[in-house]
């Protein structure tokens, strides 16, 4: 009918002017929690980056795959100084942080190199190889003690024997930070022992003084064995 009211009893309908009110977010709690998200983020990227080194020393320091080392594990480890003032054989400066990234089988040698550095030097090379699919983990250094800034030079045939196949990484430091950083055995000398450096750049394990390569290879074996994935060859 016209005119009547079509709409059915009891209904009631909704107010078009009334407005349903939400809460807004505390920007404050927001970015605290964006904050939050992004450190744990970044802890995360850490702990993927570190996890094969804290893995190798799980199995090193904790199950001890085959037994106690033959070297000395240096607890706690040493840290490659970041100011270390290192150079190559063209005399150009050389960032300590680019040493990083994979284990250094480090010898410390005088550039003179008697009978006694060539035999460290033929071990050094001969060691990597050992390694064999594991090798390009592992990079070969030697560091060249200097005094008074002097730089000398090295013979050329021993230059030749260096640089030829995979290089030695040859770089010359003050004496006094290496000494300060690397330390011998008591009553021995730098000269005598490898030194084991580790990705991160922590000094962790010293042979024995005059070592038989053997030896150093079943430790490192050890490091070895626990890591992948992480080494940056071709450096």
């Amino acid at each position: 009918m016209s005119g009547s009211n079509s709409s059915n009893p009891g209904t009631t309908r909704p107010d078009p002017f009334e407005l349903t009110v939400h809460s807004l977010p505390d920007p404050v709690a927001s970015a605290e929690q964006q904050r939050r998200r992004g450190r744990l983020g970044v802890a995360m990227v850490l702990l993927v980056c570190a996890a094969p080194v804290i893995a190798s020393y799980f199995a090193f320091y904790g199950l001890k795959l085959s037994g106690r080392a033959i070297g000395e594990l240096i607890v706690p480890t040493v840290d490659l100084p970041p100011a270390l003032k290192l150079t190559d054989l063209d005399g150009q400066p050389v960032k300590a942080e680019s040493l990083k990234g994979q284990w250094l089988l480090t010898v410390v040698q005088e550039a003179a190199c008697d009978a006694a550095c060539e035999k460290a030097l033929f071990a050094q090379r001969q060691l990597r190889e050992m390694f064999g699919k594991e090798r390009d983990k592992v990079d070969k250094l030697w560091l060249i003690p200097t005094d008074d800034g002097a730089v000398p030079a090295l013979r050329p045939e021993l230059r030749k024997a260096v640089t030829e196949g995979v290089p030695v990484t040859v770089l010359y430091a003050p004496r006094a930070e290496l000494q300060a950083w690397l330390k011998p055995g008591a009553g021995h000398q730098l000269n005598e022992h490898f030194f084991v450096v580790d990705p991160m750049g922590r000094w962790m394990l010293r042979s024995q003084p005059n070592p038989d390569p053997m030896d150093i290879k079943k430790d490192m074996d050890k490091l070895l064995k626990a890591n992948a994935g992480w080494d940056q060859p071709g450096r």
